[in-house]
């Protein structure tokens, strides 16, 4: 088992910044890839940024260039930087983890509202 916890979200002016966290216990040896997903109101879940247990990263073209995936050396929080936000940045985000298991298996976080004002 793996619990994720979110944090930081909230009201944020446009424009502004954002930086959310999501702090993992459980398994966490386990994991081999944590990401940030949201949810907007009648869209799908989008991925928006992954970090791999070897550091490797990868961005959605919606968030590249104004986004940073990072993690702290215990690997147990990730943290999600976004610069120049957009109403359309408005959404639930949520926090994910995957693990490579037999059957592999996605956990997630209980998501974070994300509300910005223009």
């Amino acid at each position: 088992q793996v619990q994720l916890v979110e944090s930081g979200g909230g009201l944020v002016q446009a424009g502004g910044p954002l930086r959310l966290s999501c702090a993992a216990s459980g398994r966490i040896f386990s994991i081999s890839s944590m990401g940030w997903y949201r949810q907007a109101p009648g869209k799908q879940r989008e991925l928006l940024a992954s970090i791999t247990r070897g550091g490797n990263t990868r961005y959605a073209d919606s968030v590249k260039g104004r986004s940073t995936i990072s993690r702290d050396n215990a690997k147990t929080t990730v943290y999600l930087q976004m610069n120049s936000l957009k109403p359309e940045d408005t959404a639930v985000y949520y926090c994910n983890a995957f693990l490579p298991s037999t059957p592999p298996f996605n956990y997630w976080g209980q998501g974070t509202q994300v509300t910005v004002s223009s």
